[in-house]
Order: structure tokens, then sequence, then C-alpha cells
């Protein structure tokens, strides 16, 4: 018999992935109560929902609040938007690794976290090498489930402007049509298909703890 009490913590609600992923849990069943830690109000009404309004990067402080059954991190900014490497690492980095470490401390059984497509702390580049440290920091806390999810380019609209990415988007919708084979994983991936498979693996058995786009996707579907 599945569970109905459940409890979830998702970092990164205000977002754009973050956001559908709450819009999915408050209708699931299985979800009794939803926190939310976030610098600003999703500004939703539902007894589901418990919202703490806190600084992410004094997230130790709030221990005592931070326990679940589930932690889903959709942390996660950009280089226009911080464009200091030492800010960028405190959140990218920082915010999910702190709150790997607090909720393994407050015996959360799962941890799922989305990363990118390519992170490796041994990368050359610095968006990668931060968010193959961050991967590698969550994993040193050896959570009993705990998933990691690298996307490729994440489609849909945002509420931030971000001309950049806008038309790097509409340049992938024509790139997409000639990735094929192992060249699938480089696909544009819609934001409601990461939320569909982050609900999927917290609540199914899963072999891989490392999921590339390709694979999210198709959970996700």
């Amino acid at each position: 018999m599945k569970r109905k009490d459940k409890t979830a913590i998702i970092l990164g609600a205000t977002g754009l992935t973050g956001g559908l992923l709450l819009d999915r849990l408050l209708h699931d069943e299985r979800y009794e109560k939803i926190k939310l830690f976030s610098r600003s109000s999703v500004k939703i009404s539902n007894p589901k929902i418990e919202e703490h309004l806190i600084d992410l990067l004094k997230l130790e402080e709030h221990k005592a609040n931070f326990t679940a059954d589930e932690v889903f991190c959709c942390i996660g900014t950009t280089k226009k938007k911080t464009p200091d490497n030492e800010i960028y690492k405190k959140i990218d980095y920082g915010i999910p690794v702190a709150a790997a470490k607090v909720a393994k401390s407050n015996g959360v059984n799962t941890f799922i976290v989305i990363s990118a497509l390519g992170a490796s702390a041994k990368s050359t580049v610095f968006y990668n090498k931060v968010k193959g440290e961050m991967e590698d920091a969550v994993l040193e806390q050896k959570f009993p489930k705990v998933f990691i999810l690298q996307p490729s380019l994440i489609g849909g609209e945002r509420l931030e402007k971000r001309t950049g990415e806008w038309i790097f988007k509409k340049v992938m919708k024509v790139v997409d049509l000639v990735l094929v084979g192992s060249l699938k994983k480089y696909r544009t991936i819609a934001p409601e298909t990461i939320a569909e498979a982050m609900i999927w693996l917290a609540n199914n058995e899963y072999a891989q703890t490392k999921i590339e786009s390709d694979k999210i996707k198709a959970l996700g579907q």
C-alpha cells in the first residue's frame, strides 16, 4: 500500500522547474505536506504548503524545520545573474551541499538534486566544475536513496528575461532534430519532464544515481 502522508521539501520552488514540481506535488495524494525553503514566497494558498522564508545561505540555522521524507533541490543560478564566481559557487555548490548535510543529519531518506549535463569536478569549465564538486559532496553524505539529475538545456519560459538564452533555445529547436543516437542526451529538455522524473524517482527504485538528460526524459514521460 502506498503512503499518503509523506512530507517533501523543495528548495527553489520559485524557479521554473521547482514551481512545476510544486504544482505536481500539490496534486499528488501521496504527499500530505510540502515544505518550501526560499527567499521569497510562491504566493500560493494551499493547506499542504508550509513556507519558510529564509536566507538559503544560512540554511543550517533552520535545521529544526528541515525534516521530511524527501528533499528536492532545484537551486541554480546563471553567470549573467551572478557574475561573481565566489557568490556563484556559494549558491550552486553551497546551498545544495548544506541542504544535503542538514537533511542527512535529520534522517531524511531521499535526496534528489538537479545538476547539469557535463558536470565534473575535473572540468576546466567553471560552471561544470562547480556542479561536479557539488555532486561529489552530495554523494559523500551517503543517503539511502540519492539521485543526481543532469539535464541538458532546460526549455520553457522563465519570468525573468534572458535574451541570450531565449535565442539559444530557438536555435536548439532546429539542432534537436539532428541530435540522434548517442547525441540525443544533448536535446533540449522540458522542465515539466524533469519535475515528473523527480517525483517518479522519489517513489520508485532506480539503479543509477547520476541520470543524464535522455534518461531523465524517458523517466518523465
